[in-house]
């Protein structure tokens, strides 16, 4: 059996969160807003979505929640334990909470709610992180993959 040093883990690791990322910000480029979604599992994308609040007139149409429909829609199930979950920016409480509801073990985002109001994006002032603590679930929450190339996206939308 071959052991590979921490660092080398780490740096695998990160370069997947990197990939994964970067997927969700070429999505978010079809999207209303620069918001991007993918739900990966055992280093798999299973579903992928970006924002459609303006084109479908519907709130809350965020990648997060187009994601997390569409992958539950094909499971037939609402159970996304195991799944992670990577995006252009922190899930707002509503998405967060879809979150909650579903299970997923992991949340990967690029920019933070503060980063996001700082380039005149509306949001809710609450992060995901405080939607997490109050509930049932312990999520892992990882935070600025690719906070610069997200935060790019959101700039050139002002």
């Amino acid at each position: 059996m071959v052991f590979l040093p921490i660092m080398l883990l780490n740096y695998l690791v990160n370069m997947n969160q990197e990939y994964f990322m970067s997927l969700a910000l070429a999505e978010a480029k079809k999207g209303d807003s620069p918001y991007g979604a993918v739900i990966v599992k055992d280093n798999q994308v299973v579903a992928i979505a970006h924002n459609t609040v303006g084109r479908d007139s519907d709130p809350s149409a965020h990648a997060e929640i187009n994601v997390i429909r569409r992958l539950t829609a094909q499971l037939q199930s609402f159970s996304l334990e195991g799944y992670t979950i990577y995006t252009t920016g922190e899930p707002c409480p509503m998405c967060a909470a879809a979150c909650v509801w579903t299970g997923i073990a992991e949340i990967v985002y690029g920019a933070s709610i503060e980063d996001l109001i700082a380039a005149n994006q509306a949001q809710i002032e609450i992060s995901c992180e405080e939607i997490i603590a109050k509930s049932f679930r312990n999520i892992k929450v990882v935070k600025g993959i690719l906070k610069q190339e997200c935060l790019n996206l959101f700039e050139q939308q002002k």
